[in-house]
């Protein structure tokens, strides 16, 4: 019962959303915005901006892949796959000021440039700014993904290629790329849709109106031009263009699977080849600075003297009181949603009730068909008669942030609950125990470390959100990722360097608490 009150909840709040962009549709043939030349513009920059994102970033994730798995011993590897493994919880803004800091008219690349005799000409602004911003959080990603893939390769594959005689070109060819290319549409559509609704990089690196997104139009058109007909007409092209790209994308998902074997360890036949280990050092080490250089960046320029004058000034500890308050309530909000969700999947998986379970996961994940800007322009329009902007902004920022949560919290928690199940549920039954005991005593203790990594990045994306905060966000109502923009907007770049570093520390120390809070196994081990 909690589990279908909780999903009714989450698919309820969508369809309040949506029903308060439709109360405010202007009114006429819809069709006819699809010939305004301006939105046109704009979903064409959306859709290019995105599809380039995409293919450079899966380009360079696969040679840097295939380097990461060759070279299994050099230093800074576990750093490199690390930072791989944690580019959804480095906030945006961290993100676009280190960006700038290194590719910007007085960064490092500039310098070098100009120490080479060459003038200044790099601009971080524009299309380049944005896809440099995209590349950097979606190229550790999809590297992560193919690695895994990579390594998950059976020894005999490598026993029977060195039999073979064969060398790099040939393993890539008939063994890598095969299965490299049944999970590239996966990863590939998970990119783009990530492109495709960017906010903050667009806001931040497009150079004006030139390069706006949909969701950067949808923001413009609320925030300052106050044209609701404007922003319910971008918001519902938005949500039927994503709508058709998740149809799309799931259409073309593949699997790809392993015959049993002894799963001996081999060493890859083409790891000594000498160009083979010449091309991976320049690929690792120029990616790996391309992944590294922005976050060192940001941490060197915020040893300036502003440091010690930010943290006692007023708007940063209002900030950091108001993103920890945001980030706390909408992971605690979101494991309230996704746990009842979780148990009802399992439920219905031991039932057997295939069409159910797969109604209840698709529309749980049904939020990220609806970008956030869309979502909270439409519960704003819905709710606007009962109260105002300043009563209604933290709820709606809190509530939001939890509802996008859900689908990676439920990716976490289903897995985990159904493993469970299948060891404590017939137990538990025969000793008679239910309910409450049965979670505490029989279920708890199994899933206590997914539910603390659950919630901890649930926590650290809600405090690097820029997208929500940025159409709610008022002088009484700021987060530190609104600061940075307002200091990075403002030119004060030093401001802006130390508060981007706190805010990274901050997602950094925020993780590792709940994760080690919820999920010690000493304190389970205790408690049971």
């Amino acid at each position: 019962m909690l589990g279908w009150i909780a999903f009714s909840s989450l698919a309820g709040t969508i369809l309040l959303a949506l029903g308060g962009l439709a109360s405010q549709a202007p009114p006429g043939d819809l069709s006819q915005i699809f010939v305004d030349g301006e939105i046109s513009r704009i979903v064409r920059h959306t859709v290019l901006q995105a599809g380039l994102s995409t293919l450079i970033s899966i380009s360079l994730a696969i040679p840097f892949a295939r380097a990461l798995a060759r070279r299994q011993k050099f230093w800074g590897r576990a750093l490199l796959i690390r930072l791989s493994s944690i580019s959804l919880i480095i906030p945006t803004m961290v993100a676009v000021f280190g960006i700038a800091a290194v590719f910007g008219h007085n960064g490092g690349v500039n310098q070098a440039l100009n120490a080479l005799g060459f003038e200044r000409i790099f601009s971080i602004y524009g299309l380049k700014g944005i896809l440099i911003a995209h590349v950097f959080f979606n190229l550790p990603l999809a590297t992560r993904v193919f690695l895994s893939v990579i390594e998950s390769l059976p020894g005999e594959t490598w026993r029977l290629a060195r039999q073979l005689g064969l060398g790099p070109v040939s393993i890539f060819r008939y063994i890598e790329w095969p299965l490299l290319r049944s999970v590239i549409p996966n990863i590939a559509g998970l990119v783009f849709m990530l492109c495709f609704t960017s906010f903050a990089i667009v806001l931040a690196l497009g150079g004006g109106p030139k390069w706006s997104t949909l969701e950067v139009a949808i923001y413009q058109a609320m925030r300052f031009d106050f044209d609701l007909n404007r922003g319910v007409e971008l918001a519902f092209i938005q949500i039927g263009i994503c709508l058709l790209l998740v149809v799309l994308f799931s259409s073309t998902r593949k699997g790809f699977s392993f015959q049993a074997t002894q799963n001996r360890s081999e060493l890859r036949p083409d790891t000594n080849h000498s160009i083979a280990r010449i091309v991976d050092i320049l690929i690792i080490t120029l990616l790996g600075a391309y992944i590294v250089s922005p976050l060192l960046a940001v941490f060197l320029k915020a040893m300036n003297p502003a440091l010690l004058q930010i943290i006692v000034r007023a708007d940063f500890i209002q900030a950091t009181l108001s993103s920890l308050i945001i980030s706390l309530s909408a992971a605690i909000l979101a494991l309230s949603l996704s746990l009842p969700i979780a148990f009802l999947y399992t439920d219905l998986q031991r039932k057997g009730a295939a069409r159910k379970s797969m109604l209840l996961d698709i529309g749980s994940a049904l939020i990220l068909v609806v970008p956030p800007l869309s979502l909270g322009m439409g519960l704003f329009l819905l709710l606007r008669s009962m109260a105002g902007l300043s009563q209604l902004g933290l709820y709606l920022v809190i509530l939001i942030n939890a509802m996008l949560a859900v689908p990676f919290v439920l990716r976490i928690l289903q897995p985990a609950i159904y493993a469970s199940s299948q060891q404590v549920d017939r137990l538990s039954a025969s000793l008679g125990i239910r309910g409450w005991d049965r979670f505490k005593l029989a279920y708890w203790p199994n899933i206590r470390k997914p539910v603390g990594f659950a919630l901890a990045l649930a926590a650290t994306l809600s405090m690097g959100d820029m997208g929500v905060i940025a159409l709610f966000g008022t002088q009484d109502l700021s987060t530190l990722p609104l600061l940075i923009y307002r200091l990075f907007g403002a030119y004060r770049m030093e401001e802006a360097a130390v508060v981007a570093m706190l805010l990274c520390l901050l997602c950094f120390a925020l993780f590792w608490f709940i994760e080690h809070l919820i999920g010690d196994e000493k304190s389970s081990d205790a408690q049971s």
